[in-house]
């Protein structure tokens, strides 16, 4: 059993099956750790959750653009905000249905976030200096002051311990744009969007021996356009 963490989708099916074709993911032995944000992007929300769904250990953490999707799901109401920011490509994806129930039931069933071993596996972060129990969803959905803090000490060079966490896997911030093709240790803090609901590409990391399977670039593997046009 390896035992297996991956970024923001956003949509981006071919991206997550290459990942998994270049680990040997074996979909009934190893664990994989879902960062959220399953939704919204490149056109194949749908299919990457029916591909995640044949992983049988499989631990996914909630993102806002999942929260946004359960929403749609649960009410048949899209938020306009939301289909801006690539909702539109995820309705599309269910070919304009509701979505299946057992898509309904994995992000219900989703963390806000997950601690293995003392290490913290969580959507956009933590704040730090309050105990995780007194923190609320909208914080692990879409804080980034840990990821603006983990940044300011990588470009530092210090390199201290930020919170109480052996390790702490976020996603949520694309690092991409910043130079960065892998997921990129900053602190005690794995950054592990690497802009797969972008130019970017979609990374999957063994946990314990921090082998990185990449995708190629996601726009590389989409018709232009297809993706989601505002950042």
């Amino acid at each position: 059993m390896r035992r297996f963490v991956v970024g923001d989708i956003h949509g981006a099916y071919k991206a997550l099956q290459q990942c998994l074709d270049r680990s040997s993911f074996d979909y009934e032995k190893d664990v994989l750790i879902a960062l959220g944000d399953l939704c919204d992007g490149w056109p194949e929300t749908r299919q990457v959750v029916d591909k995640l769904l044949e992983v049988k250990n499989l631990q996914l953490i909630l993102g806002n653009h999942d929260y946004w999707t359960l929403e749609w799901a649960i009410t048949g109401i899209a938020d306009h905000a939301w289909l801006n920011v690539g909702g539109d490509n995820t309705i599309k994806s269910y070919d304009g249905e509701r979505m299946p129930s057992e898509h309904v039931q994995l992000f219900e069933n989703a963390r806000v976030y997950y601690v293995l071993e003392n290490k913290l596996f969580v959507h956009a972060g933590i704040e730090l200096g309050i105990p995780i129990d007194q923190q609320g969803p909208d914080v692990f959905m879409w804080d980034r002051s840990l990821f603006r803090e983990a940044m300011d000490q990588y470009q530092s060079g210090d390199h201290h311990k930020l919170t109480p966490y052996d390790e702490v896997y976020i996603g949520h911030s694309p690092i991409h744009r910043l130079g960065f093709t892998k997921p990129l240790l900053a602190a005690d803090v794995w950054l592990m969007d690497t802009g797969a609901g972008w130019e970017g590409v979609l990374s999957l990391m063994n946990i314990d021996t921090k082998e990185v399977y990449s995708s190629n670039r996601v726009d590389t593997l989409y018709p232009p356009g297809s993706g989601r046009q505002r950042y």
